[in-house]
């Protein structure tokens, strides 16, 4: 992903009028709070750094990324903007980086105010420069500039270092065109919001929406079916964007189009038509509102299925924090009392994180997961809900059932078992999860050769069937285990993916290749090294051993 999104930022050439320069972030270890909350301190061997935070970043410095922003908070109790070990020796000796490190917002003074790791701004300006921060982003004021020429002055900084970060900032400008076009591609015709950036927005959604739940068939529902659409996040675009798009929060409904766009209760009264909707909203995202009117409007005769449309409103960064995964009270209750209307209740989730839904989701018959889909995240929904598109995303996260027992797919075997071998990994459910409107059949895994060593490939074959009455696309996850090692291994780990698609009746022979590297790890030495032993491939339900001497 990482690979994939530098390739889109840049293109070719970034001096292209439409195209930018983009920043990793945040470099190293923010993905790992603690506490689960924005900015919190983590606590990461570097063993486990190497393994499973640093590759990442690696595979997007050598796909050409030009800029890196520093972590906004710490790692193993260092700042992420004071860390030289984190910032030069791994970031420049060993992946090989050239270009700009940048702050994050006020991160510098943040030494000063929240790690207090520095007594002065002056002290945390000479330790970020010193650490291998290059650009300080505060464009409010001057202050690093100030205490740097102080610093400069006094020798406490060489000047050399200024030359060193001065060089790569410049070098980026250029590389960008901006000495030539300050103001380059402000009057360009770029497709952002054109017909094929909004076509290519679709299916993006359209392929990413997550269908969790579908007993007795409730999906797709027939487009002659009498609906009520309620929950808080149906007749809005801020849940289906989220942070970081409009606004900053992304919780300004004026910032929003207010024609173009179909909420889902305006995607679905496209659909069927208005004369089939009923909408309540029963609930904000955080309080009761009509809850009994949805209730009788739920009873009533005119209503086959109910669409109940719950997850979070739109939040980013610090002020997104929460104290408890569940789902807000009022939105709990608002599902319950549609479940006692005894009709099907398909639930749609639009949230940027996985909210427990434990107390309904034994209950509602169809559950579809729509993550933040974006302005055609609407149309997507409405497109999956009727049969238009036939559901085809996989869970890029593992959904927990409890809020304290957060798991990992690729977790060890003693993360997931409690006393007498009862099971404490019982998540709502599994990473890579994800059900189709058809079915897929997986047989003859075939694994060549039987063993392996040096830089020898393996070849991992199965056949891929659709023995449904529709055409779809399923995503072929291969997995990865070895069955003893220097340091304990995970149960398993993704290696590669694939999505097909398949008419009714078709099968397809799909082959992956396995490299030396897919088998390695980092070991007690923090070197990655390949350990002879048997590996257990799984695909679909299906396992194959080889062995690598």
């Amino acid at each position: 992903m990482g690979v994939a999104t530098v390739r889109g930022y840049e293109g070719d050439d970034i001096s292209s009028p439409v195209q930018v320069s983009s920043s990793l972030k945040h470099y190293v270890g923010y993905s790992f709070p603690t506490t689960g909350s924005d900015r919190s301190p983590a606590l990461i061997p570097d063993s486990a750094l190497r393994e499973y935070f640093l590759p990442t970043f690696a595979a997007a410095v050598k796909a050409g990324a030009h800029t890196v922003m520093a972590n906004s908070a710490e790692v193993s109790g260092i700042p992420g903007h004071a860390n030289a070990y984190l910032l030069k020796t791994v970031l420049r000796d060993e992946l090989g980086f050239q270009g700009v490190v940048v702050s994050d917002w006020q991160d510098i003074e943040r030494l000063v105010t929240a790690h207090h790791s520095a007594a002065t701004e002056k002290e945390a300006t000479r330790i970020a420069i010193l650490a291998g921060i290059d650009m300080s982003m505060v464009p409010l004021d001057y202050r690093f500039s100030d205490w740097l020429l102080q610093l400069a002055q006094e020798g406490s900084v060489p000047v050399s270092r200024i030359d060193e970060a001065v060089r790569r900032i410049l070098t980026l400008k250029y590389q960008l065109g901006l000495f030539t076009d300050p103001l380059r591609g402000i009057d360009s015709n770029v497709t952002l919001g054109s017909p094929e950036s909004r076509r290519a927005s679709l299916a993006a959604a359209q392929e990413s929406i997550t269908l969790l739940k579908n007993e007795n068939r409730t999906l797709p529902l027939a487009k002659t079916a009498r609906v009520l659409v309620t929950g808080p996040d149906a007749d809005s675009l801020i849940p289906l964007n989220n942070g970081w798009s409009y606004t900053w929060q992304g919780n300004k409904t004026s910032a929003y189009p207010t024609q173009g766009y179909a909420t889902l209760l305006g995607a679905i009264r496209e659909k069927i038509g208005a004369d089939h909707v009923t909408y309540v909203p029963g609930a904000s995202s955080n309080q009761e509102t009509d809850i009994a009117q949805a209730t009788s409007a739920a009873t009533a005769a005119n209503v086959d299925a109910i669409v109940v449309c719950l997850g979070e409103w739109a939040y980013a960064e610090t002020p997104g924090n929460i104290a408890d995964l569940a789902l807000p009270d009022a939105q709990i209750h608002l599902a319950q009392k549609m479940l006692e209307s005894g009709k099907p209740v398909i639930l749609i989730l639009t949230e940027g994180r996985p909210r427990i839904i434990r107390p309904i989701a034994g209950g509602v018959s169809a559950i579809l997961m729509a993550y933040n889909p974006g302005n055609e995240g609407g149309q997507a929904i409405a497109d999956i809900l009727f049969g238009d598109v036939n559901p085809s995303g996989k869970l890029p996260i593992t959904y927990p059932r409890y809020a304290n027992m957060l798991f990992t797919y690729d977790h060890k075997t003693l993360e997931g078992v409690a006393g007498e071998n009862a099971p404490l990994y019982v998540p709502q459910f599994e990473f890579g999860y994800g059900l189709s409107y058809t079915q897929f059949a997986y047989s003859d895994l075939q694994v060549t050769p039987p063993w392996g060593s040096g830089a020898q490939r393996i070849q991992v074959a199965v056949t891929v069937k659709n023995t449904g009455d529709r055409a779809g696309k399923e995503v072929v996850q291969l997995y990865l285990n070895e069955l003893a090692a220097s340091i304990t291994p995970p149960l398993k780990r993704l290696k590669r993916f694939a999505k097909i698609q398949l008419q009714p009746g078709d099968s397809r022979r799909y082959t992956f290749e396995l490299r030396p590297e897919d088998l390695s790890f980092i070991n007690a030495e923090n070197k990655r090294v390949v350990e002879p032993g048997v590996f257990n491939v799984q695909i679909g339900g299906l396992k194959q051993s080889f062995e690598w001497k």
